[in-house]
């Protein structure tokens, strides 16, 4: 699959298709497909274009335009839910499979652009024809202050000519992107819309994957696709930025000249001026990481801030804030607070005109961690930000001063009764914030007609993924509610060694050693829960997703005090169970890098775990066409379950992806879990002894 890069830029009012690049169809049998556009308006209405069209060309083009005019002179009639449908091409078309091309699309979308003066837009495809059905069913466009960036599946654009570069300029394998930048988002308009950055990602050394289908058709198929796993040949990336005022120009920005950074990823981008944009560059080992400020016009890039760690570097996704004039910038890092180890706090880089130098000062400091960076008021010398000061499991609302003092202020502590979990947004002059309550006061999940003398089964949720937090104050609804509400269950949750927001000697303890602090943790949490009156000791299970999903896993078969089994019956949903298996930047950034030392490789596996699970009911849940994480994963977990003579079930969802797109299987999902431990947790009727011994001698 492919994606294309095109654009739209400003001139004098108007709006004027002009690719960046050439491009060149490469689906010649696709004849009808379907572009869906969403057009807000400055009214707040909501328009709807859909043109079914395999990709637009000459001399259809008078109809669209039209169909663009009408809806257009229809703008003030026209109710807020108006919906504009234009069948393309016509059947006659379609018949001789005529190959249309982009531009007229955009030339049809400049049109609307033109009287709508649109903010955002957002295309969806979708291949009327089974067999001629992608997998990519969304596009996306960026929008700038005075260009349009569009990706499409069925483009690809040719800029270097490079043999088996799979991935150009943005790519379509999502996974890649949002395990390093945490967003699908790989493109960034300058401030002022004149210049683009984007990364390029070329996987075409990086070994192949298959995905199997099951469905569908008699023979069972597969799609290939690049996935790098722990010690394999990883993507290779850089970072351009193009001109769009002028001639159209690519320039690569130059990575750190640093032998650490032979091998490196791109975590963060963000424009500081128009001219000036900011990256995070981090080594393989994800160790080393390298804040730089990059010339757009000459691709220089300057080092402003480094950062190094014996174990791994935490939080290298987010975003300085900049001072209008880029000179001033505010960012987290880690600094030390006395035996905890370090907390995130924010500091300030300030450059002078005349100076090669920065001023580095710190903001903040304590034994508490900077959750977000929210803004900076430059009129009143204030910068704004989330923080756990109050407690880990909280977030309040704080402001500090950036110069004389550096006094910070709560803003939101005991401003909403019984609330103390918040997150904000600022208006653009800085006026005004928009403050929300996410509090949920209480840690431990009961039925609402608890009672002390009520015996009740125990659920241990566990996620784990180190840097995570699981306990919070934040209010949310999920599946584990419904079986505390409806049936009785307390839920519990613990955020052990690993977790996040809690200073980085926490966090690091578990590096090289995944899954044996945390099952101390937890089983610590349900020692102290068995401790308790009301909950029944022969009723305990434990529940994970993914790297929860290990951590269960991992857990299930762990011993009480008296050496007897501590858990009923366990489940598993999309469980990793082999780090070698699965995403090299996971694995490698807290069990190294694969080839060097495996110990840690080998010492995690679940295959040394499961040979203790005999007597436990064990529930494995997975898709069998995850891309995250693949089915691979269980497939070798049941292998050893098999040799352990282990009591297991497994549900698999046949060609379906990890993140359960359908609403239908979601609710399939989440009804299967209840239900199991509903059933796990039902208490069975016993007979009496004499009864029994009546019946064994009737018999």
């Amino acid at each position: 699959m492919y994606e294309s890069m095109m654009g739209l830029k400003r001139e004098q009012g108007n709006m004027h298709g002009t690719p960046l690049w050439n491009a060149r169809a490469l689906a010649n049998n696709v004849v009808n497909t379907v572009f869906q556009i969403h057009l807000p308006t400055s009214c707040h209405c909501m328009f709807f274009l859909s043109v079914t069209s395999p990709l637009l060309r000459t001399p259809q083009s008078a109809q669209l335009n039209s169909t663009a005019d009408n809806l257009v002179s229809n703008r003030e009639t026209s109710p807020c839910s108006h919906e504009l449908k234009c069948t393309w091409p016509p059947a006659s078309y379609r018949e001789r499979k005529q190959v249309f091309l982009l531009p007229e699309l955009l030339y049809l979308l400049r049109k609307v652009f033109i009287f709508f003066q649109a903010k955002g837009l957002i295309i969806s495809y979708q291949a009327e024809d089974h067999h001629l059905d992608t997998g990519m069913h969304e596009q996306r466009a960026g929008w700038g202050n005075s260009g349009l960036l569009i990706q499409t599946s069925l483009v690809y654009i040719v800029s270097s000519g490079q043999s088996g570069l799979t991935s150009e300029t943005l790519s379509q394998e999502k996974k890649k992107k949002k395990e390093i930048l945490k967003s699908h988002i790989a493109h960034w308009w300058s401030p002022d819309g004149t210049r683009l950055a984007y990364a390029t990602i070329n996987d075409s050394r990086v070994p192949l994957m298959e995905l199997p289908t099951y469905t569908g058709s008699v023979y069972p198929t597969v799609k290939p696709y690049h996935y790098p796993k722990a010690g394999s040949e990883n993507p290779s990336i850089s970072l351009h930025v193009i001109g769009l005022s002028g001639p159209t120009h690519d320039l690569e920005m130059i990575p750190p000249d640093d032998p650490r950074m032979r091998e490196y990823y791109i975590t963060m981008v963000k424009w500081a001026t128009s001219t000036k944009v900011a990256v995070t560059w981090l080594n393989r080992a994800q160790n080393v990481s390298i804040l730089t400020l990059c010339d757009a016009t000459t691709g220089v890039c300057t080092k402003k801030h480094e950062d190094e760690s014996e174990a791994w570097l935490h939080r290298q996704n987010e975003e300085p804030v900049f001072s209008k004039d880029g000179r001033k910038f505010f960012f987290v890092r880690a600094i030390p607070q006395g035996g905890r180890g370090k907390f995130y706090h924010i500091t300030v880089s300030s450059s002078q005109p005349n100076s090669s130098n920065d001023n580095i000062q710190s903001i903040t400091s304590g034994d508490w961690d900077v959750t977000k960076i929210l803004s900076y008021d430059e009129k009143r010398n204030k910068i704004y930000f989330l923080s756990t000061e109050d407690l880990p499991r909280r977030r309040q609302l704080y402001s500090a001063n950036t110069v004389d003092d550096f006094n910070r202020q709560c803003l939101s502590c005991d401003l909403v009764e019984n609330c103390t979990y918040f997150s904000a947004s600022f208006s653009h002059n800085m006026d005004f914030f928009l403050l929300k309550c996410e509090d949920l006061p209480m840690q431990i999940l009961k039925p609402a007609t608890f009672t002390d003398t009520t015996h009740y089964p125990l659920l241990l949720v566990v996620d784990g993924t180190p840097g995570s937090q699981s306990v919070s104050e934040r209010f949310e609804v999920t599946w584990e509610t419904v079986l505390v509400s409806s049936h009785g269950a307390v839920v519990v949750k613990c955020d052990g060694r690993g977790s996040g927001f809690q200073g980085t000697k926490l966090l690091h303890e578990v590096r090289r050693r995944l899954g044996f602090l945390e099952e101390k943790d937890q089983m610590e949490a349900v020692r102290t829960m068995l401790k308790e009156q009301y909950i029944d000791k022969t009723r305990v299970a434990v529940f994970g997703k993914d790297y929860g999903g290990y951590l269960s896993t991992y857990i299930l078969p762990a011993k009480g005090e008296n050496q007897g089994q501590t858990f009923t019956c366990g489940s598993a949903l999309s469980p990793i169970t082999d780090f070698k298996l699965y995403a090299s930047a996971f694995s490698e950034r807290y069990l190294g890098l694969h080839g060097l030392d495996n110990r840690a490789y080998e010492m995690t596996k679940l295959a040394h775990r499961v040979s203790a699970l005999e007597d436990q009911q064990f529930l494995i849940i997975h898709a069998t066409a995850d891309e995250k994480i693949h089915f691979q994963h269980t497939a070798e977990l049941i292998t050893q379950l098999i040799k352990g003579k282990a009591n297991y079930s497994l549900q698999i969802y046949p060609d379906e992806s990890h993140y359960f797109h359908s609403m239908a299987l979601k609710q399939h999902l989440y009804r299967s879990i209840i239900n199991f431990f509903v059933e796990c947790f039902r208490i069975q009727d016993k007979l009496p002894a004499a009864t029994a011994k009546e019946d064994e001698e009737e018999d």
